[in-house]
C-alpha cells in the first residue's frame, strides 16, 4: 500500500511531515511518496519557487526518514502537470501496489473540477486530512456524491491539524522573521543559503 502525497511544498513543513507520518501509521502504508508540483494548472506559477529547490527541500526533509521519498515526476513532465497523469505513471511503476492519494479535505470538495476525476478515483483511494474551514456536513455531502458518481474510495484520516502554511512561512521570512520549528532546521538552512521568498 502506498501513499502519494502531492502540493507545492513551497516550502515543505513540519505540518507535511506530522499529517504524512501519521496518515503512514493509520493506514499502514508501505511507504510514501512526496511529488512536489511541476506546473500545476490550478495555481500561479509566478508564484511558485523554482521547481529545482522545492525538490530540493524535500529530498532534505524527507531523507532521514526511511518510509518517505521523493519523486520529480511532475516536475520533469513539461506542460500543465495534472494528477490523473501522476496517478497513470505511478500506476505504471507500481503495478500491483494499492495507491491512496493523501489530500486536505479543501483539495477533495474541489475533486470533480479536476481534470479526469474518474480516473484519479479508479487508480486511488482518497485519504482525506481534515482542515479548518470545511463544515462536516459539506464533507459528507461530498464524499457520499463521490461514491455514488464515481465508485469513489474515500477515508478520513484522524491526523492533528498543524495550523502551519507554506504563505505563512514565506511571508516570514520576505519580513525577516524566523521559522524556526516550522520547518526542519536544515531545510531553514538551505532557504537561507538559496536567499529563497526574500
Amino acid at each position: 500500500m502506498l501513499g502519494i502525497f502531492g502540493g507545492s511544498f513551497n516550502p515543505i513543513h513540519v505540518g507535511h511531515l506530522i499529517l504524512a507520518e501519521y496518515i503512514r501509521e493509520e493506514f499502514k502504508l508501505r511507504k510514501i511518496i512526496f511529488i512536489p508540483t511541476g506546473n500545476p494548472p490550478h495555481k500561479n506559477v509566478s508564484d511558485l519557487e523554482k521547481a529545482c529547490f522545492r525538490f530540493d527541500m524535500v529530498k532534505i526533509a524527507v531523507g532521514n526518514n526511511p518510509f518517505f521519498e521523493v519523486s520529480d515526476i511532475e516536475i520533469k513532465r513539461e506542460g500543465i502537470s495534472y494528477t490523473s497523469d501522476t496517478l497513470k505513471e505511478i500506476r505504471g511503476k507500481y503495478p500491483d501496489e494499492e495507491l491512496f492519494f493523501i489530500c486536505g479535505s479543501d483539495s477533495l470538495v474541489q475533486l470533480s473540477s479536476w481534470h479526469e476525476p474518474e480516473s484519479i478515483f479508479r487508480l486511488a483511494a482518497i485519504i482525506a486530512a481534515g482542515r479548518a474551514g470545511i463544515p462536516d456536513k459539506e464533507l459528507e455531502g461530498v464524499i457520499a456524491e463521490f461514491k455514488n458518481r464515481y465508485n469513489a474510495r474515500i477515508y478520513l484520516s484522524e491526523a492533528p491539524h498543524i495550523g502551519i502554511s507554506s504563505s505563512e512561512i514565506r511571508n516570514r521570512i520576505k519580513n525577516g522573521f524566523s521559522v524556526r520549528y516550522m520547518v526542519p532546521d536544515a531545510v531553514a538552512e538551505y532557504i537561507a543559503k538559496n536567499r529563497l521568498y526574500r
